[in-house]
């Protein structure tokens, strides 16, 4: 439990935290493209004291605090892109006791706490002990962004990190579950021609409806959950030509491991076909753990929920996702993903977070991270 001077500091510090999120959350970062914002948030760190942050070719934002050339590390993390394409300033507003503005929850309430736990431990000279924390603003945690951040992470700091953090979500619930996936875009392609000259010739729409339709002919596994979808289709020339190339994005997400080896050969199955090409463009692994590793990130989740429950004083759920753990516990890594405020409209363009819950979601980060300070 922190102490009544960090409460205090952080009640001194809500109008500053206020004011970082509503910049923060207006700065566009589409996935795969966070340069403005990984140059606001390393300029941040710097401008508050902090020493030997970097950037790397993720785009991620790294805070290497008390990390010698060989102690393990605690890696700390919230993601700094947002599902919206925008390249303009994205729209904030507040009404009602809600702040409004996409992707102001997922994620960047809790890239704020990032930050201010960051700052306020090089600010104050409390240094972790038995490891070094590893403070990461980083990148490509949504849609297409296949966690490269996260990944680089792992790559980085390979056979040292003891136990990774995502901030991500609100203070309702912890992540229990790595969900893994697979995403294909899928091409066909066909002779096509006139609509009447050439009737009769193969249409790309056509087949390409013919592979959707065997997909949702699949009898998914029993074991956990396991899911598809096609997502968008496009395709054609106009209304009097027969298609001769048509696609679509599609996937599979499963909490098992055995469920999305399954997925994978029904997939196979299905796209084995004349005039049929599959990209890869997306994969995330789910969880890799043996017992010993398993009984660790038990004990996490554990301390999690009993660190939300004293600070709303309401029962957090568990739930299995796909967020920046996966990574990590695809080898073994015990993590956890939780986040700090209440809120809702996750990948709307509606999407808000309530006001009077960030003081809890502060109490929740520094929670967290001085853990490892005493």
């Amino acid at each position: 439990m922190i102490s009544k001077e960090v409460k205090q500091y952080i009640k001194e510090q809500e109008e500053e935290a206020y004011e970082l999120l509503k910049t923060l959350a207006q700065i566009p970062s589409p996935s795969n493209h966070e340069e403005k914002r990984m140059e606001f948030c390393k300029k941040w760190l710097e401008d508050a004291g902090a020493k030997g942050v970097y950037t790397d070719e993720a785009l991620n934002v790294v805070y290497p605090y008390g990390v010698t050339e060989s102690n393990p590390v605690v890696v700390i993390m919230a993601h700094m892109d947002v599902v919206f394409p925008d390249t303009q300033p994205l729209p904030f507003k507040e009404e009602a006791g809600r702040l409004y503005c996409p992707g102001i929850g997922d994620d960047t309430a809790n890239l704020v706490n990032i930050l201010l736990t960051a700052r306020y431990l090089t600010q104050n000279h409390i240094f972790p002990k038995e490891v070094g924390l590893v403070f990461v603003c980083n990148s490509g945690e949504e849609g297409l962004g296949n966690l490269k951040g996260s990944k680089k992470i792992c790559q980085t700091y390979k056979g040292r990190i003891r136990e990774f953090y995502s901030m991500d979500g609100g203070l309702g619930g912890v992540v229990n579950r790595a969900v893994g996936s697979s995403r294909f875009k899928v091409t066909v392609k066909t002779e096509g021609g006139h609509s009447y000259g050439s009737f009769g010739n193969a249409n790309a729409i056509e087949k390409l409806s013919g592979l959707i339709q065997e997909i949702y002919q699949i009898q998914v596994p029993l074991e956990g959950k396991t899911t598809y979808n096609v997502g968008t289709i496009e395709g054609g020339t106009s209304v009097n030509t027969i298609a001769q190339e048509a696609s679509m994005l599609c996937e599979f997400r499963s909490d098992s491991k055995e469920s999305l080896l399954y997925m994978e050969e029904k997939f196979k199955e299905i796209f084995d076909k004349d005039g049929v090409t599959v990209e890869v463009i997306g994969i995330r692994p789910c969880e890799n753990l043996n017992e010993e590793q398993s009984a660790k990130r038990e004990a996490l989740l554990v301390r999690a929920e009993e660190l939300l429950y004293r600070v709303t004083g309401k029962k957090p759920d568990r739930h299995p996702g796909s967020t920046d753990c996966n990574i990590p516990l695809s080898l073994g890594i015990p993590s956890v993903c939780y986040g700090t405020y209440y809120g809702k409209g996750a990948h709307t363009r509606e999407e808000y977070v309530e006001k009077d819950s960030l003081s809890m979601g502060y109490e929740v980060a520094f929670e967290t991270v001085l853990n490892y300070t005493v």
